[in-house]
Order: C-alpha cells, then structure tokens, then sequence
C-alpha cells in the first residue's frame, strides 16, 4: 500500500490512472466512494462520459485520504532564517 507524506503525493499518486487502474489501486484503501456499478452504469448509459467520472472519483480519493491520513498540503517555500 502506497504511504503518503503529503496532499501532494496523493495527487500524484492518482494523476497518472485511468479509469481501471484508480479502482484497482484505491480498494486495498476501503474508500467510501461512489459505488463502481453505480459509475459504470452511469457511463454505459450516456449520463456522464468515464473522464468525468475519473475526474470526481480522484478528487473524492484525495479529500477522503487526506482526511484519513490528517495530510496536509506541501509547502515549496524555504523557510526564513530567524536572526
């Protein structure tokens, strides 16, 4: 299982998958999400396309496992020197 520092690692941990892969890789994580046969119907029916499905499935991944995990997002700022 994936272990993550950040938000950030999430993110890039999900931007890269495709619709089969996201529910591969998420299930060992027993995410409460959409039902999969309630979005893969949806998509066969011609309610929504799979991109947009994937897109909200990844964004309900990251907001349930940054909550899960209590992550935070990065911060690429240097830290000030205190004098």
């Amino acid at each position: 299982m994936m272990k993550f520092k950040d938000i950030d690692d999430i993110v890039e941990w999900l931007e890269p998958m495709d619709y089969e892969t996201f529910w591969k890789e998420v299930k060992p994580f027993c995410l409460i999400m959409l039902p999969r046969e309630k979005c893969d119907a949806d998509i066969a029916s011609s309610a929504t396309d799979e991109e947009t499905v994937l897109y909200v499935l990844k964004n309900l991944a990251r907001m349930e496992l940054a909550s899960i995990l209590k992550l935070e997002w990065r911060i690429d700022v240097p830290m000030m020197l205190v004098h």
